[in-house]
């Protein structure tokens, strides 16, 4: 999923100082962050700071490209509606059955049958979470795959031939043929959402289908698109969030109480939860803020936030926040940073389709410097889609190891060889052709490198990044002109799209936050990079990386790693995407009386249901 992401919301740093004032004054981290007693406490509020410019902007789990990122899905919807699994235990990036709504997985039939056994959860309507509950998944998913930003053609659910409940608790699913089951469990059955058969009608007003009724909307394609036609608009409408019938019927341990379309979004406990452990905390309440000055203003000097993070520019204030209470935690993620480009875009897709520009781009990005200046050292490179860190066992040395050093001379070498002359400071092409050293097919002579980029607005570090870029890009006769958006609004900005799209005048993008490996947690990139995947943003297409994707999937035992070798070496060289450094999520500051919230998700789940206060 697109990762950390900094979503919009415009409020002042006066305003939220005055939200975070309210609530359980036993939940303020000033009331005994200095007490030497560790008694745990039953209640209090809750304050979690959302990133600037990012409060949650959707709530059905059925999310398209223009929606689908962390903050939707990890910060928001999760608390109230769970994946079939749960990803992400004690810290550790692997999957938590514990806490899921089924059992492992049973495979056979050479791994073409998958068995699922559902432990009988509640929803807090008192209905059971059962397999008739997957089967509206399904249906809703396989009707509209073009809205799934986690599509990818031919895969799931494509993969899937036909799909049943065979008992009220169980669901099975035939393969269209062998797969490995641990890709298949990971990045699959990772994507089932059961859904509330409450959700199964396509107006406010129509009745609810029972389990066994054989005419609900759902059983039927033009019946699946409605119902979802019907979901999506009740998604759009933000101010109803806290008070529309339908998402008050949750799974998981929170439910909404209140929602601003600025952000505020306020949780209590779900009484009827089935999983454990059940929350301690009376109310759970995110906060929006309009910029990371605006955070930190309220973090260091009103003592309201309980879960916040330190921007990159304020490090030196480390030792002032922790005086105020908090303890500084960094947050790692399993993913990895990048920009992409619109090979789809009718003007420079052409250009960009030229491996020898995409090398100039990379040339560009001064990642060490970056890190150094830019995150104070709370990064690390990038040179491939597979991460590598948190420390894992996927990465090889050619993703540890930079392919293309910065190097703006040497870029400007590059397109000079390759048919561009100097104009006016710009590049321009002289040699128009597809020849050894002409500017390649599709390039017009006369064509500029002139490029425009969007990118993240309320994130210092972000501007300073894209300024260096810019600079580094205009040292080599390529100029780049910025613009800023909210994340919302770059995520929207840069879908995937056709030439004939008006919406494909886009042509370089940065959401801040790259890609984290979610709910597809095993890096194989078929939902990134294989041609037409709901969130190729830049229309990538590669025959050959299709061929080495498609052999992560099925290769098994010590041939998963030689397939996972081939397929990340291809991407480091490549280059799909242009490159940059992967950010520490958040430099977290946690309340010291707020335990039970560390160690963070490496998929950036954030689970107040473990979190309690003490004193």
């Amino acid at each position: 999923m697109r990762s950390s992401w900094i979503k919009f919301a415009a409020i002042s740093a006066a305003s939220v100082m005055l939200l975070a004032a309210c609530g359980s004054t036993a939940s303020s981290p000033n009331n005994s962050s200095s007490s030497s007693t560790t008694t745990k406490l039953k209640g209090g509020t809750a304050y979690f700071a959302e990133q600037p410019l990012s409060p949650p902007t959707y709530i059905f789990p059925l999310m398209s490209g223009a929606n689908e990122s962390n903050v939707n899905l990890y910060e928001f919807d999760n608390l109230m509606f769970r994946n079939l699994y749960f990803f992400g235990k004690n810290g550790k990036a692997e999957i938590n059955y514990s806490q899921s709504l089924a059992n492992a997985p049973v495979y056979s039939n050479n791994n073409m049958t998958v068995t699922i056994q559902l432990k009988g959860w509640k929803w807090s309507n008192g209905e059971t979470v059962d397999a008739r509950d997957l089967v509206f998944w399904m249906n809703l998913l396989k009707a509209n795959t073009s809205q799934w930003f986690d599509y990818v053609p031919g895969y799931f659910p494509d993969n899937v031939v036909s799909y049943k409940a065979t008992g009220p608790l169980t669901f099975v699913m035939q393969l269209n043929k062998s797969y490995s089951p641990t890709w298949f469990t990971y990045n699959e059955l990772s994507q089932l959402v059961p859904l509330p058969l409450a959700w199964d009608k396509t107006s406010a007003s129509a009745p609810t289908p029972s389990a066994t009724s054989t005419n609900a909307p759902d059983l039927t394609t033009a019946g699946a698109q409605a119902v979802y036609k019907f979901l999506n608009a009740a998604s759009t409408s933000l101010s109803t969030y806290a008070t529309n019938p339908l998402w008050q019927v949750v799974d998981g341990p929170w439910r909404l109480t209140s929602f601003t379309t600025q952000g505020k979004a306020v949780f209590v406990p779900n009484t009827k939860y089935s999983g454990s452990p059940k929350p301690t905390l009376s109310q759970f309440v995110e906060l929006p803020f309009s910029s990371d000055s605006a955070e930190f203003n309220v973090l260091s000097s009103s003592k309201s936030i309980s879960y916040g993070y330190l921007p990159v520019s304020d490090l030196p204030q480390k030792s002032r926040v922790a005086g105020e209470g908090y303890n500084f935690v960094p947050w790692q993620i399993f993913g990895f940073n990048y920009m992409p480009i619109n090979y789809n875009n009718p003007t420079v897709g052409p250009i960009f389709k030229q491996l020898y520009v995409r090398q100039a781009l990379e040339e560009l990005v001064d990642q060490p410097q970056w890190i150094s200046t830019f995150l104070k050292g709370y990064g690390t490179p990038t040179y491939s889609p597979v991460p590598t860190v948190p420390a894992n066992p996927f990465a090889d040395s050619v993703s540890k190891t930079v392919q293309y050093p910065y190097s703006p001379a040497n870029a400007k070498k590059l397109l000079v060889s390759h048919g561009w002359k100097m104009a006016g400071g710009v590049m321009t092409c002289v040699t128009a052709g597809s020849g050894a050293n002409a500017c390649g097919s599709g390039v017009k002579a006369g064509q500029s490198m002139n490029f425009t980029l969007k990118y993240i607005s309320g994130i210092t570090s972000a501007t300073e990044e894209m300024t260096a870029f810019q600079s580094a890009a205009a040292q080599a006769g390529i100029r780049i002109t910025l613009s800023q958006a909210p994340f919302a609004g770059v995520i929207s900005y840069s879908a995937a799209c056709t030439p004939s799209q008006a919406a494909c005048s886009w042509e370089m993008a940065n959401w801040g936050g790259g890609w984290s490996y979610s709910p597809d947690y095993y890096p194989s990139g078929e939902t990134l990079f294989a041609a037409g995947a709901g969130s190729n943003d830049g229309s990538y297409s590669s025959s050959t990386a299709n061929t080495l994707i498609a052999g992560t999937l099925t290769s098994s035992g010590t041939q998963a790693q030689s397939a996972l070798n081939a397929y990340q070496n291809y991407m480091a060289k490549n280059l799909p995407v242009i490159y940059q450094p992967e950010t520490d999520v958040q430099l977290s500051e946690i309340a010291t009386n707020l335990h039970g919230a560390t160690p963070q998700s490496p998929y950036e789940y954030i689970t107040p249901e473990d979190w309690y206060f003490t004193k």
